[in-house]
């Protein structure tokens, strides 16, 4: 897509008052460079003050401000968490080697000193230009690669490992590697300047690793001045160019939590503190706005859910280590995302992967690769001191500095999570467990705002676990920039567990990151005792020949198989799809109107189709956009999608029954589909009994005791 064609497909998301912003935006960008905020050392510290000299003495003593990396923590820490120490020790090392990998992509050993510009996966060299002229859409590399080497986020991991082995060679790189990244980039230079997103993000840790290194004689006042002067400049451009209207998503809640770390860190800072109140203020707000009531987030993307809450959770913390409580809105939003993300995983489940993950850290404190649903619940248990992330949270050396930081939260008492069934109205999410069994179906909407950035067009989708594993799941992100035909396929409605008629997507896309038109879910009914779910979407109402898709799921707590019906009605005749994502290590045989899907050699899962229609069963693993599964951001590997498919004048039935298998393997057969009127029956043999649902337009459902 040209530059041209992302921005007038934009513009119509936009309302008039947000183009009008935006355009004195694009305005302010086109004035020279010199207008770039330069605070001298004397606006920053004042008359008293000019070098800065006593503003570090105040940083080093921890005078008025939150301390989180503390030396007089160090011992207990490593005692209690010897491998997580040891594994931050071995990251910091790879740091001092300027040895990187992000995401998918191989680790890669950069020459010193380091280019900041680099990128040596693609090879090519971001140019050193104003960041508000470099087209990061269209350029050869990826921006996502470049982006996460500069913010920064190894600088804590070598102040932590300057402080448990007393090693001056991690504080001496990371002062050098600091050293050489401001002088190479110079505010609102380069790609690392491209969107106040990444200044506020990149703050957070800059501020928290010279906290970690006070007391490093490496730290001068000359390298304590102009490391707050960045910061500084930096804060500015957070909250003069932060994301506002149709952008205000995660993007806004970093460049908030950036600039209010920056402002609490460094209090007798006047370029700096001015910031604190009307960030906390702006993050408050937005705490209330990106995570629903439910306890879900906006953006309808787990990854970014954890994400923004570690956001807050940051700033929260400091708030809180300076004896203030924090905006109630803030914690309120932390506690409920907790709960609600608890009751996802419950005591055993998987992780759920829905919309888009490009595996953001708020602060890096452990070396993990990717932050877990549990691993986020424990940081958030060791802050607010909440009873349910406790229970089911895991202990991280992240949530080991925040609570060693606040100690008052480490007796908070478990309690049972994840038991049973709910929904979430808000976030449009429905629970089903039952027999070791969960399963999940999105009745949500498409995403945050209008251009819904990081949703899938999965409405309707359904996702299965028993016994902890996951039997059928969403195949995950695949990639942002680096890869193009896989950012649109892992978007598609096509390799989601849900169903896609005439080949489109339920929702239109306007580019990588904007959807020109949106699904709209309506929920009918949410039985969670009987375990049925019920609902349709807008979707195809576009097509020449209108049709509106709805979907039951019927799960019956009492028995272990599980029917979905999937109704088109309107007009014309349509192929009608069926989508069953299955993960890289279960494997597939297939027979007749059937797939026995097996883990190893043992039968896991049978899946039985039928229709109205003459059906069609489909199979595909790893063939052109079709049959991958993504773990990481730019990665896949091949995976079983499997369904059917018909084409059958509406209305029509598509109906699967999804039978967990394990060590009863108890097969059922001879499904048989019906329409009749206004009634749908779908007939099958289970075990000894023959088993009957009439589904009396998908609104009541009768099943034989």
């Amino acid at each position: 897509m040209t530059r041209l064609a992302w921005y007038l497909r934009r513009l119509r998301s936009m309302t008039p008052r947000e183009v009008a912003w935006r355009a004195g935006q694009a305005g302010r960008n086109l004035l020279p460079i010199v207008t770039h905020y330069e605070p001298t050392d004397r606006e920053l510290f004042g008359v008293g003050d000019p070098h800065g000299e006593a503003a570090l003495c105040r940083f080093r003593e921890g005078a008025g401000r939150p301390v989180l990396l503390d030396g007089d923590r160090v011992a207990a820490i490593a005692i209690d968490y010897p491998l997580e120490v040891a594994d931050v020790v071995a990251a910091a090392d790879k740091a001092v080697e300027s040895s990187f990998g992000f995401f998918g992509y191989a680790e890669v050993k950069l020459e010193q000193p380091l280019d900041w510009h680099y990128d040596p996966i693609a090879h090519v060299r971001w140019p050193a230009m104003s960041a508000s002229r470099i087209d990061h859409r269209t350029f050869a590399g990826d921006p996502k690669w470049i982006w996460e080497l500069n913010r920064l986020q190894h600088l804590p991991w070598l102040a932590e490992a300057w402080l448990f082995t007393g090693d001056r060679k991690y504080s001496t790189a990371a002062f050098d590697q600091l050293d050489s990244w401001i002088v190479q980039n110079p505010p609102g230079i380069g790609i690392a300047w491209r969107g106040a997103f990444e200044a506020g993000v990149r703050a957070i840790s800059v501020a928290v690793a010279l906290q970690g290194l006070r007391d490093s004689p490496d730290l001068t006042t000359e390298r304590f001045c102009r490391v707050v002067r960045m910061l500084a400049q930096g804060a500015r451009r957070c909250w003069q160019y932060r994301s506002r209207y149709s952008s205000a998503n995660n993007h806004l809640v970093g460049e908030l939590a950036g600039l209010a770390t920056s402002a609490i860190f460094f209090p007798d800072v006047a370029a700096l503190a001015r910031w604190k109140a009307p960030a906390l203020r702006a993050l408050a707000l937005e705490a209330t706005k990106q995570i629903l009531p439910d306890g879900a987030g906006a953006e309808q993307a787990v990854g970014y859910q954890i994400f923004t809450t570690e956001l807050l959770l940051t700033v929260a913390s400091l708030v809180a280590l300076r004896g203030i409580r924090p905006p109630s809105e803030i914690v309120d939003a932390l506690d409920r995302s907790a709960t609600f993300l608890a009751g996802l995983v419950g005591d055993g489940d998987p992780a759920p992967r829905y919309g888009d993950d490009d595996e953001g850290f708020a602060l890096r404190l452990g070396a993990e690769p990717l932050r877990t649903v549990r691993d986020h619940l424990g940081a958030v248990a060791a802050v607010t001191g909440n009873a349910t992330a406790h229970e089911a949270g895991r202990a991280t050396l992240s949530s080991a500095w925040l609570r060693a930081a606040h100690p008052e939260r480490s007796t908070a008492q478990p309690r049972v999570v994840g038991a049973g069934s709910f929904f979430a109205p808000h976030g449009g999410l429905a629970v089903l467990r039952a027999r070791q069994r969960r399963l999940t179906m999105d009745v949500g909407p498409l995403g945050y705002l209008s251009p819904a950035a990081h949703g899938h067009a999965d409405a309707l989708a359904v996702t299965l676990s028993v016994d902890g594993e996951e039997l059928i799941g969403d195949p995950g992100t695949a990639s942002y920039y680096g890869h193009p035909d896989w950012r649109t396929a892992h978007r598609g409605s096509r390799t989601h567990a849900t169903v896609c008629i005439d080949g489109l997507d339920q929702s239109v896309i306007g580019g990588p990151f904007l959807w020109r038109r949106h699904a709209q879910v309506r929920v009918r009914s949410v039985d969670l005792s009987n375990g049925i779910v019920d609902a349709e979407h807008d979707g195809y109402v576009r097509l020449p020949e209108p049709v509106v898709h709805r979907r039951c799921l019927i799960a019956p707590p009492t028995r272990h198989a599980v029917l979905v019906v999937d109704l088109i009605t309107g007009r014309g005749s349509h192929e009608m799809r069926t989508s069953w994502p299955l993960p890289p290590d279960l494997d597939v045989s297939a027979t007749g109107g059937e797939h026995v899907v097996s883990r190893g050699d043992t039968p896991v899962l049978q899946i039985l189709h039928g229709a109205t229609g003459e059906l069609v069963r489909d199979e595909v693993r790893g063939e052109g956009m079709l049959g991958w599964w993504s773990r990481r951001l730019e990665s896949r590997e091949p995976s079983w999608l499997v369904g059917a498919h018909c084409v059958c004048e509406a209305p029509a039935v598509l109906v699967t029954v999804l039978n967990p298998l394990g060590a009863r393997d108890e097969r059922v057969s001879n499904l048989e589909v019906a329409l009749d009127g206004r009634r749908i029956v779908a007939r099958w043999r289970e075990g000894e009994a023959e088993i009957v649902v009439d589904v009396d337009t998908i609104a009541s459902v009768r099943l034989p005791s």
